[in-house]
Parts: C-alpha cells; sequence; structure tokens
C-alpha cells in the first residue's frame, strides 16, 4: 500500500523539481513612497515569486531601505545614465547566468500593484509559442477630473485588448512576465544583428523600451498576450504637464520604433493605426471648423437626423466606459470634456510628428 504512496511522492518531487523559478524585477527612481505597496502585492500572489529584486537606479530617497525592510532584495545600478533600460540591463546581466531556460522574469513598475492572480495567470497562458505575458493596466484612485478621464482610457484599452483575443500590442512596463529563453533570444538577435536596437536586453536607443521590446519578441516569432486574470493597478498622471510628458514620451517612442523597424508583418498593423490616428486628428479639425463656420452664419439648426448621430457617440462613450464606475459613466455621457481630453491626445500626436520632423531630441522628465 506504501509504493504508490511513495511513488506519488516522488512524481510529486519531480514535478517541483521541474516547475521554474520566477524572478520579479523592480526597477525604482527615487519610489520610496511607494515600493512597499508593490513589494507586498508581489507577497500576496497565488503563485508568488521566488526572489524579489528591487533595482535602485541612482535612487537619492529611501527606497532602497525600505525594500529591505519588506522582504526584498536590492540591487544598485552602477554609472547608468540609460535611465529604466539601463538599470534593466545591468540587472538581467547579473541574474540570468543562474537561471534556466524555462525559468520566468517578471519586470513590473514601482508604482504598480499586481492583482494576486496575475502570475498564475500568466503562468497559465505561457505556452511554447507565447514569449512573453503583458498586464492589462487600470487606473488608481484619486487625481480628479484628470485621472478620472484616464481611468476610463485605461478601461476602454482592456476592452480592446478584451475584443482582440487578450493578443498584447504592448507588452506594458506596468508588468510583464518573460521566458529567460525569450530574453537571451531577443540579446542574441541583437548582437547578430537581426533587429536594432544595441546589445543587451532592452533598447537603449527607444523612449518606449517596453513598445520596442514588444516588436523585438513578435518579430522571433513569438505571440504576446494578456489574459483576463493579469490585472494591474497603476498611477495616473495628476496634473496635466505631467500627462503631457508622459503621453509626448509615449507617442514619440512609438512612432520612433516603427521608424526603426520599418514596414514588417509585425509592423504593419501598429503603422496602419497609426495612418488612422492621423485622419481622425484631420477629421476632428475640419468638423470644428466647419461647426464654428456654420455659428457664424447664424443660428445652428438641430435636425433630427444631426441628433441621433449625437445620441448613437453619447451611447458609445458611456457604454465603452462601463466598468470605470458610474460617475465616469456620466463624465463621458457629457461628451464634452472627452472631446476635450481627445484633442489634447491629438496635440501630443502633432507635437510628435513635428519633432521627429525637425529631428529633435526628446529629454525624459519624470513623472
Amino acid at each position: 500500500m506504501r509504493k504508490p504512496v511513495m511513488g506519488a511522492a516522488r512524481r510529486r518531487a519531480r514535478q517541483l523539481a521541474r516547475a521554474p523559478r520566477i524572478v520579479a524585477l523592480i526597477p525604482a527612481h527615487n519610489e520610496a513612497e511607494r515600493i512597499a505597496a508593490s513589494v507586498a502585492a508581489l507577497h500576496r500572489q497565488e503563485q508568488p515569486p521566488h526572489r524579489i529584486v528591487v533595482v535602485a537606479d541612482n535612487c537619492t530617497d529611501d527606497t532602497a531601505t525600505i525594500a529591505e525592510a519588506n522582504g526584498a532584495t536590492v540591487m544598485e545600478s552602477q554609472d547608468n545614465p540609460h535611465k529604466k533600460a539601463g538599470a534593466l540591463n545591468q540587472a538581467l546581466e547579473r541574474i540570468l547566468g543562474g537561471l534556466d531556460e524555462t525559468d520566468l522574469v517578471l519586470v513590473q513598475d514601482a508604482d504598480t500593484m499586481l492583482q494576486p492572480a496575475f502570475l498564475a495567470s500568466a503562468i497559465e497562458a505561457m505556452d511554447r509559442r507565447v514569449g512573453a505575458v503583458g498586464g492589462i493596466f487600470y487606473g488608481e484612485r484619486g487625481g480628479g477630473l484628470l485621472g478620472a478621464l484616464q481611468r476610463i482610457e485605461f478601461h476602454r484599452y482592456a476592452r480592446e485588448i478584451a475584443r482582440r483575443g487578450y493578443r498584447a500590442d504592448v507588452l506594458t512596463g506596468t508588468a510583464t512576465l518573460f521566458r529567460v529563453s525569450t530574453l537571451r533570444e531577443v540579446r542574441n538577435a541583437r548582437l547578430a544583428g537581426r533587429i536594432g536596437g544595441g546589445s543587451s536586453y532592452y533598447s537603449l536607443a527607444s523612449l518606449t523600451e517596453d513598445d520596442e521590446i514588444t516588436k523585438a519578441v513578435r518579430t522571433l516569432g513569438y505571440r504576446t498576450v494578456s489574459p483576463p486574470g493579469c490585472r494591474v493597478v497603476t498611477e495616473v498622471m495628476t496634473s496635466v504637464p505631467k500627462l503631457w510628458h508622459q503621453r509626448l514620451r509615449w507617442q514619440r517612442g512609438a512612432l520612433e520604433n516603427l521608424r526603426d523597424y520599418g514596414w514588417t508583418r509585425v509592423t504593419a498593423p501598429y503603422i496602419v493605426r497609426q495612418v488612422f490616428m492621423g485622419l481622425s486628428v484631420l477629421f476632428l479639425a475640419l468638423y470644428l471648423v466647419f461647426t464654428a463656420w456654420m455659428l457664424t452664419r447664424g443660428r445652428p439648426e438641430f435636425t433630427p437626423f444631426w441628433i441621433a448621430v449625437g445620441l448613437v457617440f453619447v451611447a458609445e462613450k458611456v457604454v465603452t466606459a462601463h466598468g470605470a464606475g458610474w460617475k465616469s459613466q456620466l463624465l463621458a455621457g457629457t461628451l464634452a470634456v472627452e472631446l476635450a481630453y481627445d484633442m489634447f491626445q491629438h496635440a501630443v500626436y502633432l507635437r510628435s510628428l513635428w519633432d521627429m520632423a525637425r529631428r529633435r531630441e526628446e529629454r525624459w522628465c519624470a513623472t
């Protein structure tokens, strides 16, 4: 009677021996206020990481001390002028040598908290065709009107991911789980000249290292996914200048990554979306000019047809804001506030194109 039990125990031991190790990397620059919550969220995972490493990058506050007090290992960057990508490359160089091909590395922002099912859901989604699993991000509470608009935007993006069958078009920097073999393959491909971006894991030439490494992973033939269990809550920008710098970096980085990769099977859908973004900027501008022109001709006429069209737009805004809360749906129903937010996004797009045309160097600004 004991032999089957012992056999089951041995099988269980072999399964545990083959289970991949998970190392979590959190690059952090002066994140003393948030690092404890980020580390605590990793400890609460249904399948917690075996090791949590906070990469303290040129910190002048108590980030390292707080991280150690909360159970993380601290690794400090050395003479790093390359911000987040440089800090991650240094950390990966130091830890990947001790990991197997099937082991996993989680890279997450220090201002982000993972929901408890994140790692378990990501591991379940990680099959041989999937090179990395990204998170689905939602905005934290607060931030007033600007925070509410960002939360609506993030909820709509989550709906879009669901409609695409949970395909990740960007392995978000908020949280992404990589297979070690994929990271090594990315580095080898850069060294061999198959993809650009330098000679390490993350590109030092890109303003948006998460967007660039997504294209690198997909260029190597892997799928990238964001399953529904991989939810994270991240910081929202609380002022217009901060939001402007964040979005300008995102948009400029996305455009420059497409320029560097050129037209390929991987980049074609991204390029098409950028073209449609440009068309939306043009059409909104024409609509506003036409409306202003009509107002100068006298009192505008409201026909049933155009009233119906307007109500359809309002309904679409309200329905797609579902999940962000009823207050957000009321805000979306006003239409005018979100129209102003759309115009802000369009201004970011136009400024990015203008700066690229002038070859103006984008400066990194802390947000």
